[in-house]
């Protein structure tokens, strides 16, 4: 007995040992372009026929790594297990299975979103701020901290912080200025950076009076489009990086004498929109009515590109004015259905998304939102403050069996 099981044992890792030189075999042979049909029929023997002298089975289960399916053209059996478990998860199983756990969350931050909200509101008078943004989705509690941080910082030092008055204050992962011209507080600096950043305000004003001349003057030697920075479809970029970008693009318009085109002109671009790119691409027209421009673009087939264009982008501008309207109109009918504390998306969500999205959600009965904020994103997740983010894209259907 003793014998025959050390048989078995001896004759399954030998049928392991064989297994993985014929994946390293067919693997050498598909690198160098041969022919791999004879290792094919052999893997599939070894796959298929049962050992005749063994009848124990492996100390552990084999657990191929990713590499070996895709050479093999083999199915990964956890990849279909995953597919699986994501076609299985639909709003309403979602939902039903997250949503108490949510409340749970959301009862539990309310007293933290109150004070949040009173130190927003004291912080915004005291200096006179436009608004108090945030760039990424930190929680309640961290977003407390920091308005706490430079509420102290008032307390210490106001005069500094006066310069910040009619600003849009957005804590980030950097402290400056952004292409928007809002005031940028990293959360990672201290207080003598932030005191630092107040007190150069006054050249940073003085960089986006430029900033606008310059805009100004590249609309004029292109026919009157207007230059704009779109923070939702542009990577985020400081005032200094954007200034930079707009001189590049001016120097090259310079470079090729382009006159400039009277804004009465026929082909005139005015009320047309650009956006500038570091990207090395060629100029294109974005479905929202935009036109995407590479600040090293051609400036003569550049201006043939806009002019050829311009109807299109027209009519892509009406649509995106009139999906917009839309979408709001959704917002509030999805919000007063569900009676919802708050709806919003992500930034990375589109209006045609969210659109679709609440034009799903409308359809439905879903008393599980009733109270709660609803984030529209690309995944689900209940967030750590009780925000339920679920994705614009949701399945319909009831839970799986």
């Amino acid at each position: 007995m003793v014998c025959n099981s050390d048989n078995n044992k001896r004759a399954s890792r030998n049928d392991q040992a064989l297994l993985c030189l014929l994946v390293t075999l067919h693997i050498a042979l598909i690198c160098t372009c041969l022919p791999v049909e004879h290792v094919q029929s052999l893997n599939t023997n070894v796959h298929s026929q049962p050992l005749k002298e063994a009848t124990g089975m492996p100390d552990r289960p084999i657990k191929w790594h990713r590499s070996y399916y895709s050479f093999t053209g083999f199915k990964d059996p956890d990849e279909d297990l995953a597919h699986v478990s994501r076609v299985e998860t639909t709003l309403t199983s979602w939902l039903g299975s997250n949503g108490k756990g949510a409340v749970k969350k959301l009862r539990n931050s309310l007293p933290l979103r109150k004070e949040l909200d009173r130190l927003k509101n004291e912080l915004s008078e005291l200096l006179q701020l436009s608004d108090i943004r945030w760039q990424r989705g930190w929680g309640v509690a961290h977003r407390c901290s920091q308005l706490h941080s430079l509420s102290r910082l008032a307390q210490q030092n106001l005069e500094p912080l006066q310069n910040v008055k009619g600003c849009t204050v957005v804590f980030t992962d950097r402290s400056g200025m952004s292409a928007l011209g809002h005031v940028m507080l990293g959360t990672m600096d201290v207080h003598h950076h932030w005191t630092r950043l107040f007190e150069s305000l006054p050249s940073y004003f003085d960089l986006q009076r430029r900033m606008s001349a310059l805009e100004a003057q590249i609309s004029n030697l292109l026919g009157g489009v207007q230059v704009v920075y779109m923070e939702e479809l542009q990577p985020a970029l400081t005032l200094d990086q954007y200034y930079s970008l707009l001189h590049t693009f001016y120097n090259q318009l310079l470079r090729s004498r382009v006159p400039p085109q009277p804004h009465p002109h026929p082909q005139s671009l005015r009320g047309l929109q650009m956006v500038l790119s570091s990207d090395r691409y060629a100029p294109s027209l974005h479905e929202l009515g935009h036109f995407d421009i590479p600040a090293l673009s051609d400036p003569a087939s550049l201006q043939s590109f806009m002019r050829t264009k311009a109807q299109q982008a027209r009519e892509n501008m009406t649509r995106r004015e009139k999906l917009k309207v839309m979408e709001n109109e959704l917002i509030q009918a999805s919000t007063k259905q569900f009676s919802l504390e708050k709806l919003y998306k992500e930034p990375s969500i589109s209006s045609r998304q969210m659109v679709d999205c609440c034009k799903r959600l409308l359809e439905q009965s879903l008393p599980y939102l009733h109270g709660m904020h609803l984030c529209v994103s690309h995944f689900y997740s209940v967030m750590q403050d009780g925000d339920l983010c679920i994705p614009w894209n949701w399945k319909k259907g009831e839970a799986m069996k």
